[in-house]
């Protein structure tokens, strides 16, 4: 069990937090090797799930290094979430994660995601039907209401605890900040103040430094990181980014290459590798010419020999 696996450790965990576009099993499998505690996976849609789509399902194919795995899922019919739920269970996952967080028209406006957060009752009934008929631990992704007015996430906590979820993660925003306004731990704090279960904060952390002392400072079991891992994956190790060279940095990123490259296919590996490139190249100085040539490079070969010319052309001045 998820929750048997993360006590065992000497540490509070950091965890790759799940984001759309990001979150793939190649990013996932480098953060896991750099420390993020457990994998989770994009979140899938139940709807979609439910009619068998194959994309769909395959955006939960993960590696078995990457355990302990839980598969995040949204919608909002109790009966479609639990069928959907189900099926993927035969892929063998070590927990379900319900998404209560994402505020995008396309999920919100459908009365899922951070949607669901006007009607604490329908969470209620999502809760209880996911705790009784799924055999593995189900947690939740929250956010602190839907907007100002409406801050109800100690409610919503605590029908989530009432219901049987082992955890549950908080994003210091409500739905309608989305990101513009500074992420706001006190409610966090007091969330975990107030359950029983664990509780996860989210939300700007931008250093492995940042991440304790919020985890210290509010007692919390311990800290989901997302845009601040984009092109960063040590900052699950605690190194700063800052302090290595495009030298010591090139290793791993030619190994999410790689494993973008064997997860997606050729070209597909490399086209979708580029926003992650675009991530680890910032801050480096080189003409825009340069990052023009590297970035339309769609062959895993000759992208590995630019970003090798590269470094020679950084190390030699």
């Amino acid at each position: 069990m998820v929750n048997e696996i993360l006590n065992k450790l000497s540490v509070k965990p950091l965890i790759l937090s799940p984001m759309a576009g990001y979150s793939d099993m190649p990013f996932r499998l480098l953060c896991r090797n750099m420390g993020s505690a457990l994998s989770i996976t994009e979140f899938v849609s139940t709807e979609a799930i439910f009619r068998n789509s194959k994309k769909t399902i395959d955006m939960l194919r993960y590696n078995d290094n990457e355990r302990p795995v839980v598969f995040q899922v949204f919608g909002s019919r109790p009966d479609v979430i639990v069928e959907s739920c189900k099926k993927i269970l035969e892929l063998s996952p070590n927990g379900i994660d319900l998404n209560l967080g994402c505020s995008v028209k396309k999920v919100a406006s459908k009365g899922a995601g951070s949607a669901l957060l006007k009607n604490p009752e329908l969470v209620k009934k999502i809760a209880k039907a996911m705790v009784k008929n799924l055999p593995v631990p189900v947690s939740a992704k929250i956010r602190l209401g839907w907007n100002s007015q409406n801050k109800n996430y100690i409610e919503i906590g605590k029908i989530l605890e009432g219901e049987g979820f082992w955890a549950v993660a908080v994003h210091g925003r409500t739905a309608k900040m989305t990101y513009t306004q500074p992420a706001d731990w006190e409610p966090i704090g007091e969330l975990k103040s107030k359950l029983e279960i664990k509780v996860f904060g989210n939300g700007d952390i931008k250093s492995y430094e940042e991440a304790q002392e919020k985890m210290k400072k509010y007692n919390l079991d311990g800290i989901y990181i997302g845009r601040a891992a984009m092109g960063n994956p040590w900052i699950f190790s605690g190194q700063k980014i800052e302090n290595l060279s495009f030298t010591e940095r090139l290793p791993t990123i030619v190994e999410h290459m790689k494993l973008m490259d064997i997860f997606y296919g050729k070209p597909y590996g490399i086209i979708n590798f580029r926003k992650h490139l675009l991530k680890y190249l910032k801050g480096i100085q080189f003409s825009k010419k340069m990052k023009n040539e590297i970035i339309e490079i769609t062959n895993i070969e000759d992208l590995k020999e630019a970003l090798l010319n590269f470094n020679n052309l950084l190390e030699n001045g």
